[in-house]
């Protein structure tokens, strides 16, 4: 707020407005591209990952600043737990939280005839985040953990291979990696916010994301819970609810 010379209790023109989300948005895409980059350095690395390659890292950064989160990195193997918690579990929060806040722009843009403001971005940002994001994020973590999806900072496990195989140099291979990680806690908002990027490189394909078939109806409804809802949102805030019935049908 004080940067764009705001108050928290301060209506915003939509010029406004749309500066404080592009500004937010920016400084958290900076954000995650450095954390990629120092990864060398920080703590929660029990894998001693390096520093993930500038195009990578931007890339990264920029999906996950625009909610797209496209993947071309396998978590397993590319970030520690400090990168995926404080830099990507993070961003899906808050990238999830600023499309909402930008709903409710909207929304009341089409409701108010006369005033000139459209809500603060701040404001909004922080509700979606603490009322909604979290609270059910929280809850379905814990479910996720009942099910069986890993949450530990431990080190990456190892375990004799039933079947040994052999590489591409002919040599024998006899033992497995096992990823393991803080996984329940990022995939709980990665469903609910919509985001693309999980935990590991294949996402809710990985037994330990989605071990179940009750895991999997969770993520699967978790997926649908918040866009659902905003349709109804949608018809509050415009003082219509047919609209919003209309919006979930469609």
């Amino acid at each position: 707020c004080r940067l764009l010379g705001t108050r928290p209790d301060e209506e915003l023109d939509w010029k406004t407005y749309a500066l404080s989300f592009l500004v937010f948005n920016l400084l958290g895409l900076l954000v995650v591209y450095g954390l990629q980059r120092l990864q060398g350095i920080l703590p929660l690395n029990p894998e001693s990952r390096g520093a993930v390659a500038p195009d990578l890292a931007f890339n990264t950064a920029a999906s996950f600043a625009t909610n797209t989160n496209w993947q071309s990195y396998a978590g397993e193997v590319t970030l520690g737990y400090f990168v995926q918690m404080l830099g990507l579990t993070v961003q899906n929060f808050v990238s999830a939280a600023s499309g909402m806040a930008v709903l409710a722009a909207f929304a009341r843009g089409l409701a108010r005839r006369g005033a000139t403001g459209l809500g603060n971005f701040w404001v909004d940002l922080v509700r979606g985040t603490l009322y909604i994001l979290l609270p059910l994020s929280f809850v379905l973590a814990v479910l996720l953990v009942s099910q069986g999806v890993v949450q530990t900072f431990s080190h990456h496990q190892t375990a004799a291979m039933v079947q040994p195989t052999h590489d591409a140099q002919g040599g024998l291979v006899a033992r497995q990696v096992i990823a393991v990680g803080p996984a329940a806690s990022q995939i709980a908002i990665k469903q609910l916010g919509t985001n693309g990027g999980g935990f590991f490189g294949v996402n809710s394909a990985h037994p330990f994301e989605n071990p179940t078939p009750l895991s999997n109806f969770m993520e699967m409804l978790a997926i649908l819970l918040i866009p659902a809802a905003l349709t109804y949102t949608f018809g509050r805030m415009v003082h219509d609810r047919r609209q919003g019935w209309a919006l979930l049908v469609v």
